[in-house]
């Protein structure tokens, strides 16, 4: 299994390395199909080229004309079967990120908890891939609070860092009488507001944590964007008197999260590079949103 994975990993890399190389060919190819589009000259740098790369342009469809990138493998198989998830904490976790760590668990679909113990990541993240897990998901914790959340796709990355605030779990929001329990169906994903290109690949690393419900599912999951702070939100709702009088009613966790980090491979791979960061500088551009509007 490590040989296979060690294969996997270098054969991923390979992938990625070729990315210039076919981001190259495509804009030289596109300048060639305007040229004849247009009946204008061929571009002087591209005429050595030109018969072999008109060769290619016939050769190619609909999915072969514009080069796929490894951001595409990374979720090339997530419609194919249900997303399966860990759960877990940092280490000597307190009560509270403990309870927090459950909740997570009621409200990811096919997720399983496990307490950390004494065993380090790459061995977690080892495991995982072994018994093909698709995400891990880690929760911090600051003097009792829990302050940042990781999502760590497997096999091989993306990792999404998270800061979290305004944590409220389940049971501080109502009685646990009142609150009721947690259904089980899977969820509707709402996502509002991510219209940047770090706002797609943001909502594209979230979705992927939910599996597609069934159309008459009464369970919502909210990731609503303001100001590159992301409220989630989890509701169930009743149609007591028809489409127009339709009763929300929240059963909790609420917090809000605030991406600090995407990083191009998993949490134990210190060499991978970092995709985007949020740095200090950027908080003194005030008019400056990164996810959305």
């Amino acid at each position: 299994m490590k040989r296979k994975n060690t294969r996997l990993m270098k054969e991923y890399l390979y992938r990625k390395s070729l990315e210039g190389k076919e981001r190259l060919l495509y804009e030289n190819k596109r300048k060639i199909r305007e040229a004849l589009q247009e009946g204008k000259p061929i571009p002087t740098e591209l005429r050595n080229e030109e018969a072999e790369l008109r060769r290619e342009i016939d050769l190619e469809d609909e999915n072969t004309a514009v080069p796929r990138t490894h951001i595409d493998d990374e979720y090339a198989k997530a419609a194919e079967r249900d997303p399966k998830i860990l759960i877990t904490t940092s280490r000597n976790p307190s009560a509270p990120l403990v309870q927090f760590a459950k909740e997570l668990k009621l409200v990811f679909p096919n997720a399983q908890q496990m307490n950390r113990g004494g065993q380090v990541i790459s061995e977690i993240i080892e495991t995982c891939r072994a018994h093909d897990f698709t995400d891990v998901v880690l929760v911090h914790e600051n003097r009792g609070v829990p302050d940042g959340l990781f999502i760590i796709h497997l096999p091989f990355g993306p990792t999404a860092f998270f800061e979290l605030r305004n944590v409220v779990t389940r049971h501080d929001i109502k009685d646990k009488k009142a609150m009721g329990t947690m259904p089980q169906v899977y969820p509707h994903v709402i996502l509002d507001n991510f219209t940047t290109k770090l706002g797609e690949r943001t909502a594209n690393i979230l979705k992927h944590l939910f599996p597609v419900p069934k159309p008459d599912t009464k369970r919502i999951i909210t990731f609503a964007n303001q100001s590159d702070y992301i409220s989630f939100r989890h509701h169930t709702y009743e149609k007591h008197g028809g489409p127009k009088s339709i009763v929300l009613e929240e059963i909790g966790p609420r917090f809000e999260m605030r991406l600090f980090k995407i990083k191009l491979g998993t949490l134990d791979q210190t060499e991978s590079q970092d995709e985007w960061v949020f740095k200090p500088y950027m908080n003194t551009a005030k008019k400056q949103k990164f996810i959305g509007i």
